[in-house]
């Protein structure tokens, strides 16, 4: 079991192309074994993808810190915002980068020194738990959008990140598959990891039994 993880965004402010699009707000998240999900939830253009890439260090705030443990990521590298943080985009497309979906998972443990056959072991395992064998002799791209979803999702947890950033992560997905992915977060928050999820799937965030917090205009309000 990881140790738990505590994220911090206090009076973050970000602005897109001169529009303000973030006001100051503060948010503080705590994870204690055996570990929590927070869903942020609102309407569209509420900031909930903003700040769910903030918290990830994607994006970097115009104003105020991002804090993991206490600590400033503001000069943190990617590759050391990597190793604690993960995350899923909205549309997989945008983080599948082989042709090979096994190579896909397999990659980024390759990077960190995993030998490759110890690499695709563990990706072979993932791909199995996401129903993927089937697709192994496809190309990722002529893959479904809920293959890539599924695939992404793989490959963000395959190097057990300590803090899990998912975008409308059921998207795509039958009610079975959900109840695959729900399984999956709830054994990584056994093991510490904390979660937070951006969705509109209010059953999914039930099933979890997330702690919930609304957005809106660029501001978290009360649940």
């Amino acid at each position: 079991m990881t140790e738990g993880f505590l994220l911090e965004l206090k009076n973050v402010k970000f602005t897109y192309s001169g529009k303000e699009k973030r006001q100051d707000f503060s948010l503080t998240v705590e994870y204690f074994s055996p570990g929590r999900c927070t869903a942020l939830m609102g309407e569209n253009g509420s900031g909930k993808t903003t700040l769910g890439k903030l918290a990830a260090g994607i994006l970097r705030p115009d104003a105020g810190c991002v804090l993991y443990n206490g600590e400033d990521i503001a000069g943190w590298k990617l590759g050391q915002i990597g190793r604690q943080a993960g995350y899923l985009f909205q549309e997989p497309s945008r983080q599948i980068f082989t042709p090979n979906p096994l190579e896909e998972i397999a990659f980024p443990l390759e990077l960190r020194g995993v030998p490759k056959p110890e690499a695709e072991a563990k990706a072979m395992e993932l791909l199995q738990q996401f129903e993927l064998e089937n697709v192994l002799e496809n190309t990722t791209y002529t893959l479904s959008r809920g293959e890539k979803q599924r695939l992404a999702i793989a490959a963000a947890m395959v190097v057990e990140p300590r803090f899990f950033v998912l975008d409308e992560p059921t998207t795509g997905l039958d009610k079975r598959r959900r109840g695959i992915l729900a399984e999956t977060l709830r054994s990584l928050m056994a093991k510490n990891v904390s979660i937070l999820l951006i969705s509109h799937d209010k059953e999914f965030v039930k099933d979890l039994g997330a702690d919930t917090r609304l957005m809106d205009g660029g501001r978290l309000i009360d649940a």
